[in-house]
């Protein structure tokens, strides 16, 4: 038998950024929300008005990186902030900033929300707001 796993779909992955979206405006934060599948595919990417070109780019990567290693970025930040400084050239983990956290549904990561372009903590809130409307 086949195994089988829960999985985002496009209307999940929408709700989360209408969420995330929603608790930036309400904090007035300019910033990049980016949704993407388990294996760091974007599925859906905001980027609010005033907001930074580049968080573009920092929040797709903080997305796929907590994709792709099942745990919150915080985690790889704090590694390499501890003095693990050789794990920053970790192959396709761009994104090793706080802002970046995982969905985790029945003990399976189902993708990830990656924000930037405010503190590192409000990026990381941003993000769980947007999951928490679907779980």
């Amino acid at each position: 038998m086949l195994a089988t796993k829960p999985y985002l779909t496009q209307a999940d992955a929408q709700k989360i950024l209408d969420a995330a979206n929603q608790f930036a405006a309400e904090n007035n934060f300019a910033v990049t929300i980016a949704v993407c599948d388990d294996g760091g595919h974007l599925l859906g990417l905001i980027r609010r008005d005033g907001c930074a070109h580049i968080s573009s780019y920092i929040a797709q990567e903080k997305a796929r990186t907590a994709a792709m290693g099942k745990r919150e970025t915080r985690v790889y930040e704090e590694i390499i902030n501890n003095g693990r400084t050789a794990f920053a050239s970790v192959p396709h983990s761009m994104g090793m900033l706080e802002g970046g956290v995982n969905i985790e549904v029945n003990g399976f990561t189902i993708g990830a929300v990656g924000v930037s372009g405010v503190k590192s903590a409000d990026d990381a809130a941003t993000a769980k707001a947007g999951i928490a409307a679907i779980l």
